[in-house]
């Protein structure tokens, strides 16, 4: 049964969300689980906006691997950028799952977004994910400028798993000091284990459940290594001085009270914070444009957050 708290628009679209028919992603092999959310990406997802520049490019990896990268951006040269990583808990999810909301957050901000395939688990398992989003900033830091972005005006974001890797690469990001303007995360993991309230409150009966997370980091990482602060970022020892944060967060999500969490710990450090919680919504609501204004609105404050950091 649907959890009280959701939104009648949501209520009335969570069939479709997981249809009966269609077997529960934890069943299926990882490669079998990513052409199904493949297939079902695009249902609920408003048009995709059209784009003056659509690039597909590749960034070199540590170890020699291109990885697959797409720009999304206006007229201009010298565009502020954000590097953004898509979610699917590590094992799910790609630059096509992504496109119309890389392409709306770029339409809307007047920024370019820039778009990472990183390596999936359990083929690559941590920290393969870390490294590559952390090769990709750096190299677009350094060479940016060949996109006709300026790499002064950098942003990381993501969202779920994507939200914990920016995170991640923002922490970095301020060790080595690589300038940042903003941290966007849309409901981020940033816990070790499952032991906040929200995780026992919305466990089953919604689209992230219990079920789906532990199949998702069991092909991602090792029990013993989930105490690796690049894993969950609440176990940094220190986040003083890294970039400020936006956080978007679904009311009705095992993870919300992770991304509150992580903001409390970013506030105690004098890390400026802008945290908005859509009430009666899901993981994956920003996906859902076409049936839920929450989704619409989310884009929008998203970006003006983006364009703001990015053009102060």
């Amino acid at each position: 049964m649907p959890h009280p708290r959701l939104t009648p628009p949501l209520r009335s679209v969570r069939g479709r969300l997981a249809p009966p028919r269609h077997p529960p992603l934890p069943s299926l092999p990882p490669q079998e689980a990513r052409a199904a959310y493949e297939k079902a990406a695009g249902v609920l997802e408003i048009n995709a906006p059209a784009l003056a520049r659509i690039e597909d490019f590749h960034i070199p990896a540590r170890d020699g691997h291109a990885l697959p990268a797409r720009l999304y951006a206006g007229q201009g040269a010298q565009l502020p950028a954000l590097l953004y990583f898509h979610g699917g808990g590590f094992t799910i999810g790609s630059i096509a799952t992504h496109d119309t909301l890389c392409r709306e957050l770029s339409r809307q901000s007047g920024c370019a977004v820039v778009s990472l395939d990183y390596r999936l688990a359990p083929e690559h398992r941590f920290p393969r994910a870390v490294h590559d989003s952390w090769d990709a900033l750096q190299w677009l830091a350094r060479h940016g400028q060949r996109l006709g972005l300026d790499p002064a005006r950098l942003a990381v974001g993501g969202d779920s798993a994507g939200g914990t890797l920016a995170a991640v690469c923002a922490i970095l990001a301020m060790e080595t000091g690589l300038p940042l303007a903003l941290q966007l995360l849309f409901y981020p993991g940033t816990a070790a284990r499952q032991e906040l309230p929200s995780h026992q409150h919305y466990r089953e009966g919604l689209l992230l459940d219990a079920t789906l997370i532990d199949y998702f980091f069991a092909q991602y990482i090792a029990p013993h290594e989930r105490e690796d602060w690049r894993f969950a970022p609440l176990n940094a020892p220190d986040v003083e001085g890294v970039a400020p944060a936006w956080f978007g967060l679904a009311e009705c999500d095992p993870l919300v009270d992770e991304g509150l969490a992580y903001g409390d710990k970013l506030r105690a450090a004098g890390v400026p914070v802008q945290l908005e919680i859509y009430r009666g919504v899901v993981h994956e609501f920003l996906k859902m444009g076409r049936a839920i204004p929450e989704a619409r609105a989310a884009h929008r404050d998203a970006a003006r957050a983006l364009a703001k950091a990015l053009n102060p």
